[in-house]
């Protein structure tokens, strides 16, 4: 069973790190925050107690469909995986973040990235 307890974060492809920064942080005012060593440039922002905006800026525009995307955590990746795997539902992972995190990406019947991860691990 999936039991997605709360909206995590979402990610958006940016085109200019610095100006979307810039709106983020200036005009609505979100607190940027750390964010893990990933291999391309972008800024996360917190908008809730537990939840976050994600910036992921390279170059051209996007490239991998999972850059745009929401994220629910859940607090348990085995029943994840063992659902999604009893009902045939396709998926990549699980897989760790650079900072620990697992994490499952599936897509809705739309096409639209949903990423499934578990934060206390």
């Amino acid at each position: 069973m999936i039991n997605i307890n709360q909206l995590n974060h979402t990610a958006i492809h940016v085109a200019d790190l610095e100006l979307s920064v810039a709106f983020y942080r200036d005009v609505l005012q979100l607190e940027e925050m750390a964010r893990p060593d990933f291999d391309f440039t972008g800024a996360w922002f917190q908008t809730g107690p537990d939840q976050e905006l994600h910036l992921i800026c390279k170059a051209g525009a996007y490239t991998i469909p999972s850059e745009r995307h929401t994220a629910y955590r859940v607090p348990d990746m085995e029943a994840v995986t063992a659902h999604l795997d009893s009902i045939g539902m396709s998926y990549e992972g699980p897989k760790n973040r650079p900072d620990g995190p697992l994490q499952v990406f599936l897509k809705d019947p739309d096409g639209h990235v949903v990423e499934l991860t578990q934060l206390d691990v």
